[in-house]
């Protein structure tokens, strides 16, 4: 067994050690039946979403060619943001669109896919600049988020209370209905990105290299690109946006296997964030007895992360 492959063991022996601590700490044996399912889910959830994260990001950073952007950072979780508050504000709480959870759920992800082809359309130019992307997804995260906080202040009390469940990330009200669709979506588009992986490594290897290799990059992008919004969407509808989750568990794993295979990245990305995640959950439940949202924890580090690897890339310009 290979150095690299030994670390990704490990990985998963802490996760799963992780994991059943998570479950069996202060479990109430008279409650039982309802404790432990509801663990079970939030476990779940975190693997889901863990996964949807960390592999979006992970595949964005190697299409970008620079590890310091994800989907979230140039704005996709705004945008979902935005397409919720437009549900709520044009249709009210009470509407289909909203209650039914997967009307709510197909929808929001064929728009989110919709608007990010359209985007990467325009934005994937040939020799367009990576400080470019960020900008314009920056600018555009920032006017998404403007015009659903102006639809915020003009909103029915009721329906702005029923959409702040939407504006946190919390594990603690995982849709149950999206559970099982959820894990047969990311598992299918997981299975076609671990497919690729071969192309991925080629890809990573830059633009120039990789078109004198025989791929055709277009193709590649667009179906990656067309996966990455499915997965924001998938991750976003289940617990809400984590912004700086992408960051951590990417670079931490770049820096944990050294390796530019993602056959080993992609596995590494999911368990790197699965562990994060728990580690935030079990923070957020017996430290800080529910007071605070992982939400906050993990962009408040993701903040200050993100802030270093601005600085040390920087200094090696």
């Amino acid at each position: 067994m290979s150095p690299k492959s030994k670390k990704v063991w490990t990985l998963l022996l802490v996760a799963v050690i992780l994991i059943g601590l998570y479950i069996l700490i202060q479990l109430n044996m008279n409650a039982l039946g309802y404790v432990l399912p509801a663990r079970l889910r939030k476990i779940a959830a975190i693997v889901l979403v863990g996964a949807a994260i960390g592999v979006s990001s992970l595949i964005f950073q190697t299409l970008t060619e620079n590890h310091l952007l994800t989907p979230s950072v140039i704005g996709l979780d705004a945008v979902y943001l935005f397409l919720q508050t437009v549900i709520i504000f044009l249709f009210g709480a009470v509407s289909s669109l909203l209650m039914n959870t997967y009307v709510n759920f197909f929808l929001s992800v064929l728009l989110m896919i919709i608007f990010t082809l359209g985007l990467f359309k325009l934005v994937f130019r040939k020799n367009t600049s990576v400080y470019f992307i960020l900008l314009f997804g920056l600018v555009m995260g920032t006017c998404f988020q403007s015009l659903s906080s102006f639809m915020h202040m003009v909103m029915n009390p009721d329906d702005f209370l029923m959409l702040q469940d939407k504006m946190f990330a919390s594990f603690n009200t995982v849709n149950d209905k999206l559970l099982v669709l959820s894990a047969l979506l990311i598992g299918i588009l997981l299975l076609i990105i671990y497919r690729k992986s071969a192309e991925l490594d080629v890809l990573s290897l830059g633009k120039i290299h990789s078109l004198n290799l025989g791929l055709d990059i277009d193709k590649l992008t667009r179906m990656m690109l067309l996966i990455i919004a499915v997965l924001v969407s998938i991750s976003t509808a289940l617990v809400g946006p984590i912004t700086f989750l992408g960051i951590i568990v990417c670079n931490i794993t770049y820096q944990f296997i050294r390796t530019y295979e993602h056959r080993l990245l992609i596995v590494s990305t999911i368990l790197i964030s699965v562990i994060t995640l728990v580690i935030g959950q079990m923070m957020t439940q017996y430290i800080f007895d529910g007071t605070t949202e992982i939400t906050i924890m993990i962009n408040f580090v993701g903040g200050l992360y993100f802030i270093y690897l601005l600085f040390k890339e920087g200094a090696h310009d």
